[in-house]
């Protein structure tokens, strides 16, 4: 079943996608794709779907002496389809492919939202992507998550890390207590302690959220922020350094897929990682750059101490653990994709502030198929 769009939602997706597609293919040789968002190209892992994979799909078919060619639609900013709607908007083929926003996706896709889980773990966006990609394609698991909603995994975007957006200043952890925050997705999980109330949303709503008095904040990113001039109305930036996270990833219709020459699909297949590598490298750019443009544009900027980013993380119950033992309870082997993040992360050099896979037993209980998990709450 789709996810709760309302049964209009679906039927006008649904019409949409079938009027979309085109009637015949006018030369054998060319092939038609969609690729959308409903985000702007003005966000890196929205923008190099346009400066790299449609331009470099047609050159690398070409290098390697390929007959066919791709006749692209471009379709983002919500043109085909918002925020909430990434998913189905692939799954059905409104558009063939595109990225798919995982952080709404805690019911379908819940280990691609595992590092959400595992806050102050890594600030290291490039690392990150490396390690889910490598998850995505070597575990199956994980791979099943994306072939289960008829999608194709091509790669990752990993964010820089997030920060406290507010129109009031925090010094403490307990100037957060009582206020409005918005955590879309999982990353609701991380005011827990903190005496917040987490309030949903995504980048596109979040400026008039905060203006209309919805939300006193948010926790966000900050390449993401400036394209939405998020620092207009929450002024207030508190460096707090949760880390960086995987939104979601480039993905295609598996139907799509399926129908594409050996050859064209080789060519997705290694667009997938540049697609996740060229996303990172503008991240760690646009990171410092954003930070300084809103600063030199009235920003406030400051670090939240040393001992209150301490008191914040040990604030939180063990919200890894609760994942996994909620997630396996759905039948999903979460406490595997546990071990394996934080072991893989761990092996790469990352030194997280908290081992949030101390306390989860890999020990597969009666009735739980494959890697079940006996959870020892900390």
């Amino acid at each position: 079943m789709l996810k709760a769009v309302g049964a209009a939602a679906v039927a006008a997706l649904v019409l949409a996608a079938l009027l979309l597609r085109p009637a015949a293919e006018i030369d054998p040789d060319h092939i038609e794709l969609t690729v959308g968002s409903s985000h702007s190209t003005g966000l890196p892992w929205v923008g190099v779907m346009h400066t790299l994979v449609v331009p470099e799909s047609n050159r690398r078919l070409e290098a390697r002496g390929s007959p066919y060619r791709i006749r692209w639609t471009e379709a983002y900013g919500g043109s085909l389809y918002k925020y909430h709607h990434t998913l189905e908007a692939v799954e059905i083929g409104l558009a063939d492919m595109g990225w798919v926003g995982t952080i709404w996706e805690l019911s379908k896709m819940p280990l691609q939202n595992l590092t959400y889980y595992t806050p102050f773990s890594t600030s290291d966006p490039q690392m990150l992507f490396r390690v889910m990609n490598e998850l995505n394609e070597q575990v199956p698991a994980f791979a099943d998550s994306w072939t289960a909603q008829n999608l194709r995994f091509l790669g990752v975007n990993a964010s820089d890390t997030y920060h406290l957006m507010t129109n009031f200043p925090v010094r403490t952890v307990d100037d957060l207590r009582g206020r409005k925050i918005l955590a879309p997705g999982p990353a609701a999980a991380w005011l827990k302690g903190t005496g917040a109330v987490a309030v949903d949303g995504g980048l596109t709503t979040y400026y008039t959220q905060i203006q209309t008095g919805v939300a006193d904040g948010v926790l966000t990113i900050l390449s993401g922020a400036l394209p939405y001039r998020i620092h207009e109305v929450a002024p207030h930036i508190t460096l707090v350094g949760i880390g960086a996270q995987v939104t979601g990833a480039f993905s295609m219709n598996l139907d799509t897929w399926d129908s594409l020459p050996p050859d064209v699909q080789q060519v997705f297949a290694e667009l997938g990682p540049a697609y996740s590598e060229a996303v990172a490298a503008e991240v760690v750019e646009r990171y410092e750059t954003s930070l300084e443009t809103m600063r030199m544009e009235g920003a406030i900027v400051a670090e939240l101490p040393i001992e209150e980013k301490r008191r914040w993380l040990d604030g939180l119950p063990n919200i890894a653990v609760e994942w996994a033992e909620a997630t396996e309870a759905r039948g999903f082997p979460a406490v595997e994709a546990l071990h394996a993040y934080m072991r893989t992360i761990r092996d790469r050099g990352a030194q997280p502030l908290r081992d949030w896979d101390e306390a989860a037993v890999l020990e597969a209980p009666p009735g739980v198929g494959g890697a079940g998990a006996q959870v020892t709450p900390d």
